[in-house]
């Protein structure tokens, strides 16, 4: 296998996933041999990748870390698609292909279900980071969370429709509900200082009741009676919590007749549970590696590692590790800036 462009710290993870493989780190997609596997992160471009390739794109799963990955966090979960990657409702994906045709036992449905009890029970989520207890406000009938995201990603490009920026998402739920009490989430990267804010999203606490930074997902979404995304994977984790989710885009959860959807998807004309949508989003689409052997392992087992490794993550070297992440990123950007 030839991996096309994945930076040295990223080379171990790599080949934690996919070990008993040959791989070929290379900077270039016109590198690969003919007919050989080529692996590539997101939607990058692979000019030059020869024709009888076989192209794996790879991204985050859904139960990946605690911390960030722009903050070099392990990843314990990574999705590999041959047809295209979830977030790209412009074309058919693997997960999007197993939501459309696979049929799921009673057996599988029922793991699915047990999954979904530990995740709430554990109150794990993508990333798990630390964050402010936040309460509901007493007196408000109606609260509604609006969930922001890097407007660069490719899951805008890629999955927005008629919604392209934070601010005009927030706009769209004001418009359709002038009496909620809107509660304002900016996606965690942008808090962090690693991604760039939306345009005008310095705009968004005068349309929004609140604008909360640092506040624990978790509390969040326990807090809320529904949740507005565009494409955000919160609205995934919304639904996991039976939230009704309202997707303004076209993320991989809407279209199966579990979300209210803004905007309709001509390959997706089947209905699903829950547990089906789950079954395919956690156990069957992704793969899972062990932060303790490095060996692939189970949704479940992985569920248990993110808990204790939630528990230790106030630990000193924990600590240490997230502000040497910070330091490299500020090192990097003051280098970028000097050439």
């Amino acid at each position: 296998m030839y991996a096309i462009g994945f930076r040295r710290y990223w080379r171990k993870y790599v080949k934690q996933f996919f070990q008993g493989s040959d791989l070929i780190f290379v900077s270039q997609a016109s590198q690969v041999g003919p007919g050989h596997v080529a692996l590539i992160w997101g939607q990058r471009p692979t000019p030059g990748l020869p024709e009888n390739a076989i192209l794996l794109r790879i991204e985050d799963g859904f139960l990946r870390s605690v911390g960030l990955g722009s903050q070099f966090a392990q990843p314990l979960s990574w999705v590999v698609d041959q047809r295209g990657l979830y977030f790209d409702a412009t074309g058919p994906s693997d997960l999007e292909d197993m939501l459309c045709a696979r049929e799921y036992t009673q057996q599988e449905c029922r793991r699915a279900q047990d999954l979904l009890d530990q995740i709430n029970k554990a109150r794990i989520s993508k990333y798990n980071t630390a964050g402010k207890a936040w309460n509901r406000p007493a007196d408000k009938q109606h609260v509604i969370l609006v969930v922001g995201q890097v407007e660069s990603d490719a899951s805008i490009a890629y999955g927005a429709t008629t919604v392209q920026t934070n601010l005009a998402l927030v706009e769209a739920v004001r418009a359709e509900h002038p009496e909620a009490w809107l509660v304002y989430k900016p996606h965690p990267d942008v808090v962090a200082g690693a991604r760039a804010e939306g345009q005008g999203e310095h705009r968004i606490h005068h349309i929004c009741d609140e604008v909360v930074s640092n506040a624990a997902l978790t509390d969040l979404l326990d807090g809320c009676d529904e949740v507005h995304v565009n494409t955000s994977l919160t609205g995934f984790e919304a639904l996991i919590r039976h939230k009704p989710v309202t997707c303004h885009g076209q993320p991989f959860y809407a279209g199966w007749g579990l979300t209210i959807d803004k905007s309709d998807s001509v390959r997706r004309q089947r209905t699903l549970t829950l547990q089906e949508l789950v079954a395919a989003a956690l156990i069957d689409y992704p793969l899972y590696i062990s932060r303790k052997t490095g060996t692939y392992t189970t949704p479940e087992n992985t569920l248990e590692e993110l808990q204790e490794w939630r528990e230790q993550s106030a630990t000193w070297p924990e600590r240490f590790q997230t502000q040497c992440g910070k330091w490299t990123r500020g090192l990097a950007s003051v280098l970028i800036g000097k050439h």
